[in-house]
């Protein structure tokens, strides 16, 4: 061996201690509660969306790491002024863009001590407690839900906690794909169709290439204005049958209960009528409007449910949980375990061979698993039904707040219904075609006419959107529905009140009159 430089030798001497000292723990973790503290505190003296330009950070930070240690006491500073910056505050009271990524004290604890047992949970032997705590509230929060016993541990079923939806689409997918490919044998593969609305998120086709389904497979079937963009029975039957028509074999429909777009409703009743008649799994992706759905008022939206082959959401959307934590539930369990299991000789143990446990690894993508059970029953139990169901209604309750002052000015149309705590509308301009009026050239005439009009307001609006984003006072983010491009006004912000949506209601009249002025 050689021996150390000198710089080698300054570095132990300046940094001996473990690198998970507890005294140096817990005077770092002060400081960075305080940390935080101040900047939820302070949050609404920055800009909501991020204002920096592509390539900012490489500008500002070293190119390579430092040899020696830095105090935190340096590295916060940095985080101040060149992180914070480059930051879209997604916790702020004027963040409407997306959907929410609703945070809480308890959530926040709950993932501190998440991380910091740092337990790697993969099956039960790994960490007992990680395991059964997640079986126990997954049934805890699927009976708030009211979901059929046959979805929880205390009937048949079963939950598990995955990072995104995403993860538990495919997971399903997965399942039903090994499923179908057991009984009809593996060559049938190029033939498995995978439907779901033209609204339906872009997470479907993800899993679907992921798990080898042909792309030309993909079916996203048309929504109309009539049925408020959502997937209805009678157009995914024309579906089916036209594809059971060409030899090919309908496998697996996704339902949405409140699309990225518009929060749209997809029956589920009805459409898991038509599914079973073809022996094809049903998910309900639920990931935004489903934490709601423990408001007793609002549960109707997933009635039909019992019928389904699984159901998630996402608790770190629209539920006080920090991201990750993606709640999904089966029917059956098994179908999971027999397409995603791996039984290594290294990871055989007498609890997995008792049969008595719930293995994890079994249930998801990956191996490795964080200990997110521990932020969920945090914020289940800090808060309590009562309360959830309160803060959920408050932000449902502004959402409404927002679309009646929309409502009382006819400089803006609201687009489509509004359904659970988002806003969808768009400005007119002083002068708008009417529909199906017929111009002096006949009919052709007057669909292009129309067409250069919506195009026209269109493009009015996305002037309108970014003009609030650029100032930074509120961020919100648009969809296009039905060709129509639309502003999404999204509550769900843990911090918003009142007062935070009628100070957005002002920067939306301030920018109308702007942009009105322009156009």
């Amino acid at each position: 061996m050689g021996s150390l430089h000198t710089e080698e030798l300054d570095t132990i001497s300046v940094c001996p201690q473990n690198p998970l000292d507890p005294e140096e723990f817990r005077r770092q973790g002060h400081m960075i509660i305080d940390f935080l503290a101040d900047y939820y505190r302070d949050i609404e003296k920055y800009p909501v969306r991020s204002q920096v330009e592509p390539g900012y950070l490489k500008k500002l930070l070293p190119e390579s790491a430092p040899y020696n240690p830095e105090p935190i006491e340096t590295i916060l500073r940095d985080v101040e002024s060149v992180i914070v910056p480059g930051i879209t505050h997604w916790q702020s009271p004027n963040y409407y863009a997306y959907f929410p990524s609703s945070g809480s004290v308890a959530g926040f604890m709950g993932e501190m001590l998440s991380t910091g047992f740092n337990v790697v949970g993969f099956n039960w032997m790994s960490s007992p407690a990680a395991t059964e705590l997640e079986s126990i509230v997954m049934d805890w929060l699927g009976k708030m839900l009211k979901l059929p016993k046959s979805f929880l541990f205390s009937g048949n079923g079963g939950g598990v906690l995955q990072g995104t939806t995403c993860e538990a689409i495919l997971c399903t997918l997965t399942a039903a794909r090994d499923k179908m490919l057991n009984k009809m044998g593996r060559d049938v593969i190029g033939k498995l169709v995978v439907y779901g609305s033209d609204q339906t998120h872009c997470a479907l086709q993800k899993a679907g290439q992921i798990a080898g389904i042909n792309p030309k497979n993909f079916r996203p079937v048309s929504t109309t204005k009539e049925s408020a963009f959502g997937l209805t029975a009678a157009a995914l039957r024309t579906a089916i049958e036209a594809d059971v028509t060409a030899g090919l074999i309908p496998l697996f429909v996704c339902a949405t209960i409140g699309t990225t777009s518009s929060t749209a409703v997809d029956p589920i009743g009805p459409i898991c009528e038509v599914a079973k008649e073809y022996d094809m799994w049903v998910h309900v992706d639920a990931a935004y409007a489903g934490s709601a759905c423990i408001c007793p008022e609002l549960r109707h939206f997933i009635d039909g449910v019992e019928e389904a082959d699984s159901f998630s959401l996402n608790a770190h959307k629209w539920f006080f949980t920090t991201l990750d934590c993606c709640c999904l539930w089966v029917k059956d369990p098994s179908a999971l375990v027999k397409a995603l299991s791996t039984n290594p000789e290294y990871l055989k143990n007498k609890a997995t061979e008792s049969k008595q446990v719930v293995d994890y690894k079994d249930w998801q993508i990956a191996l490795s698993r964080r200990f997110r059970s521990m932020k969920l029953w945090m914020v289940l139990r800090s808060y309590g039904v009562a309360n959830l169901r309160d803060f959920l209604r408050s932000h449902v309750k502004m959402a409404k707040q927002f679309e009646a002052l929309l409502g009382g000015d006819g400089r803006f149309e609201i687009v489509v219904p509004r359904t659970f705590a988002m806003v969808c509308f768009r400005l007119l301009p002083k002068t708008v075609l009417v529909p199906g009026v017929v111009a002096n050239g006949g009919a052709a005439a007057a669909a292009a006419a129309e067409a250069g009009e919506l195009e026209r307001v269109n493009e009015l609006n996305r002037r309108f959107l970014e003009s609030m984003n650029a100032e930074g006072k509120v961020y919100m983010t648009h969809a296009v529905v039905g060709g129509v491009y639309m502003v999404r006004f999204a509550v769900g912000a843990t911090l918003t009140e009142e007062r935070h949506v009628n100070f957005a209601w002002n920067v939306v009249l301030e920018h109308a009159e702007r942009i009105l002025g322009e156009f």
